[in-house]
């Protein structure tokens, strides 16, 4: 039985690979699909990305850099109804699109939303939980609700490890 687990578990994990490669627009060598993805077709990625559970609604256009890791049950939301200039309160059937970029050697913790309009700067980390509705910026480790930076990473240490080729 546990056998039969075990090979059900790596076939669906190839599966969410081939169809995450096939949605995306682009995408590097290295790509890693552990968990339930759903991407919209504008969305790029790096080489090296490593997916634990993410959800992308909308059309907006979404960058992710190299060396990526998910958590589970990440949202990226890329657009917004039109509030503002829309013919219909509170809004009309018009969308407002906005892009997100994940810079390289970033990482979300599990339940980790993304609003439209952010940009996450390099080696940034995201705690668990968190809304993200401004930019981040590198090395940053931010978190909270709206998601706020407490901390950054030891840069010299970061770019050592860079250096040295040493991601996960």
């Amino acid at each position: 039985m546990i056998g039969i687990r075990r090979t059900f578990k790596k076939m669906l994990r190839s599966y969410r690979t081939w169809a995450v490669r096939k949605k995306a627009r682009s995408c590097g060598g290295i790509l890693r699909v552990g968990g339930p993805v759903a991407l919209n077709d504008n969305t790029f990625l790096g080489n090296n990305v490593n997916f634990n559970g993410l959800r992308i609604e909308g059309r907006g256009k979404v960058t992710i850099g190299d060396n990526f890791h998910s958590g589970t049950e990440c949202l990226f939301i890329t657009q917004i109804h039109n509030y503002d200039t829309g013919k219909a309160i509170p809004y009309d059937s018009t969308y407002i699109l906005k892009d997100i970029h994940i810079e390289e050697n970033v990482w979300l913790g599990s339940r980790v939303i993304i609003l439209g309009g952010v940009r996450i700067g390099e080696g940034a980390i995201i705690q668990a939980g968190s809304c993200v509705v401004s930019d981040i910026p590198r090395c940053a480790i931010a978190g909270g609700h709206p998601a706020k930076v407490f901390k950054y990473r030891d840069i010299e240490h970061y770019e050592r490890l860079k250096k040295e080729g040493k991601f996960h």
